[in-house]
């Protein structure tokens, strides 16, 4: 099979990168699929506005004319200056089992990068931390989620025949919901109440599109600032993750905390799964995936949900305000018919963010990595 990697310039090349996913994952029950909508949209100006600080270029793979895989490169301005870096990133990589193929694909994004001066390749990488991230390493059997990474076992092994090292692994955190909440979270939110005139409060779809929305992610901004990979958000994008994503979640399942001053000093963004009603959809809102999604939504919850993002001002982590979180969730999500939960990938060196599930004897699942390498002088 001749091999051959082109990069997409065209609607029809744009065609076979967003359908090559259902070449790999026909028949694969743990695949959770995205909206191909969502993912056209992310090469365009006016749905990314990531786009105002990086560079992105699709490349797919064909055997004997045949789509055989596919990649997106991405380069990060924000990113490399706040990091001190020149790298170039990957991002929904996938690749039938055939090393010619993997190595076609990063041999392009690594010439792509290198024509800019980038010196290291990494990823899987998004452009912002909310676009998934981390190639999964183990736990193939568990099925996949709407916001994180799933791809076949062989997918490593390519990697590493590749020469790419680890930089980074992530891992989720996976609880069974309590009937009752734990009595360590009782208690240290009841004291938080009391002594730090600290208080959970719920906005409303409104307050948090007219001004409200911009105050958690800028208490987003500020407490990922230090995490590896991170580069704000800028108020466009803030806008954009508003608006695409504020109708899909139920604001009962975003507890805010403020102080007695009426200060934002933490966020949880937490929604049920629609993972079941996307493979239902299989990336299409039509003809029929439109009812899936909004049966999922509106008519019949799944049975867990999915912990987007939790963040805490940083003067004041450690203090155990994520128990105001579970004080406030654990009642809501006992009501909802929510049996466990999962949460999005968690840095494995983030012991405090780790630690704070003990109560809830967590599994720590789907571990998953970031790879890196230096391109090679010869570029």
């Amino acid at each position: 099979m001749k091999i051959e990697v082109r990069k997409v310039l065209s609607q029809n090349d744009m065609d076979d990168f967003v359908k090559l996913p259902r070449l790999i994952y026909k028949g694969v029950a743990q695949y959770v699929p995205d909206m191909e909508s969502d993912t056209r949209g992310l090469f365009r100006r006016e749905t990314n506005p990531g786009l105002d600080f990086s560079y992105i270029q699709a490349f797919v793979a064909y055997g004997d004319g045949k789509p055989v895989g596919r990649i997106v490169g991405i380069v990060n301005r924000k990113a490399n200056k706040k990091w001190n870096t020149h790298k170039v990133r990957f991002s929904l990589i996938e690749f039938i089992d055939d090393e010619r193929v993997s190595s076609g694909l990063i041999e392009a994004v690594s010439h792509w990068g290198a024509s800019m001066g980038m010196d290291h390749i990494e990823g899987p990488l998004g452009i912002t931390d909310l676009d998934k991230e981390g190639m999964l390493v183990e736990d193939f059997e568990l099925a996949g989620s709407m916001t994180a990474i799933y791809n076949p076992d062989y997918y490593p092994r390519h990697m590493e025949a590749l020469g790419f090292e680890k930089e980074v692994d992530w891992l989720q955190v996976r609880i069974s919901i309590p009937k009752e909440v734990p009595a360590k979270y009782a208690r240290v939110a009841q004291y938080l109440r009391e002594s730090a005139g600290l208080h959970v409060k719920k906005y409303t779809s409104k307050e948090l599109m007219d001004s409200k929305g911009h105050e958690v992610f800028a208490l987003f901004n500020e407490a990922y600032k230090p995490i590896f990979g991170f580069s704000e958000l800028s108020a466009e994008q803030i806008d954009y993750f508003l608006k695409h994503y504020l109708t899909l979640i139920d604001t009962r399942l975003i507890p805010v905390v403020e102080n007695d001053k009426g200060e934002l000093v933490g966020a949880a963004v937490t929604m049920v799964s629609l993972a079941e009603a996307m493979q239902k959809a299989g990336g299409t809102l039509w003809p029929t995936g439109w009812w899936h999604l909004l049966k999922a939504l509106k008519l019949k919850h799944a049975d867990h949900v999915e912990m987007l993002l939790i963040a805490v001002r940083p003067d004041l982590q450690g203090l155990g305000v994520n128990a105001l979180f579970f004080d406030d969730l654990i009642p809501i999500y006992n009501k909802c018919g929510i049996s466990w939960a999962e949460t999005g990938p968690q840095l494995e060196d983030n012991v405090r963010e780790l630690s704070q599930w003990k109560p809830l004897n967590p599994q720590y699942v789907k571990r998953r990595r970031c790879y890196t390498k230096a391109i090679s002088d010869k570029h």
